[in-house]
């Protein structure tokens, strides 16, 4: 049940002290007007849903907890270095990346991604005792509903810039016409089956004629893709993907079963709301 607790009153009983700048307090764990502010910023969503998502990690902080939940410095390294081979990096290469694209340190970066894990490993704990597999029937329905989303391209038709200057490259990426020459380009025709999903990803999200958000080479430096053509999509038959159709649809039921249970879990909680920023 959540509290709804006035000033006048937090002011009255509790030491102005200990709640100066709390917004919300979940199961004894705070939130501070500081920490909604900051997630309305990274998450770009407005104080409702800064509020609701740090109330949703309060609950599952909890969990974790009265699960015991662990994970270890090896697994977390593990993750990182697996992430470094998918951008065709080293771990330092990596670091270095990640610092410089987003201004982590190695230590925060490796809290972020335990703190990725322990979820990871909490979210499995609740869902994978209520999930089944899909039907036969399921995975047709499912199919026929979402055909678009199975469909790829061929290929990419694409110019990559690359350069170690960040702000160089930006430059070009704002005016085309700009030239440097410490930016060099290489224009390739990339078959969508033989890049990266990362990539192909990037890729399917960029329109012809744009290019692509400004990423690390792997090299030291950066790079982005300017799109030219794309080759029409491919056409697919249910066989071809039907992997990919049971992961989509077991995704769905994970979200589903982890939304319910979150929900439940909130209404019982001792959730006390003191204020929010204006």
């Amino acid at each position: 049940m959540i509290k709804l607790i006035l000033g006048l009153l937090v002011a009255a009983t509790l030491s102005a002290k200990v709640y100066d700048g709390v917004a919300v307090v979940v199961e004894d764990k705070a939130i501070t007007l500081l920490d909604i502010k900051k997630e309305m910023q990274s998450a770009h969503v407005d104080v409702k849903k800064a509020t609701d998502i740090l109330i949703r990690k309060k609950l599952e902080e909890v969990e974790i907890k009265q699960r015991n939940i662990a994970v270890t410095s090896s697994d977390v390294y593990a993750d990182i270095r697996q992430m470094a081979e998918r951008n065709h990096m080293s771990v330092s290469q990596f670091y270095d990346a990640v610092r410089r694209s987003n201004g982590l340190t190695s230590e925060e970066l490796k809290a972020k991604i335990k703190q990725k894990l322990l979820s990871q490993k909490l979210y499995n704990s609740i869902a994978m005792s209520s999930m089944s597999e899909p039907s036969e029937s399921e995975i047709k329905d499912y199919y026929e509903l979402h055909k678009k989303e199975f469909e790829h391209p061929t290929s990419f038709d694409v110019t990559i810039y690359e350069t170690r200057e960040k702000n160089l490259l930006q430059e070009k990426v704002d005016n085309p016409m700009f030239y440097s020459p410490q930016i060099a380009s290489n224009e390739q025709v990339l078959p969508y089956n033989r890049i990266s999903p990362e990539l192909a990803r990037l890729l399917s999200k960029t329109k012809v004629g744009y290019f692509t958000p400004i990423v690390p080479n792997g090299k030291g430096g950066f790079m982005s893709f300017y799109l030219k053509s794309v080759k029409s999509a491919e056409k697919v038959d249910l066989q071809s993907v039907k992997s990919q159709v049971i992961n989509a649809i077991m995704a769905q039921k994970r979200e589903a079963i982890l939304s319910d249970y979150f929900a439940r879990l909130r209404d019982n909680a001792d959730i006390n709301i003191i204020r929010v920023p204006e």
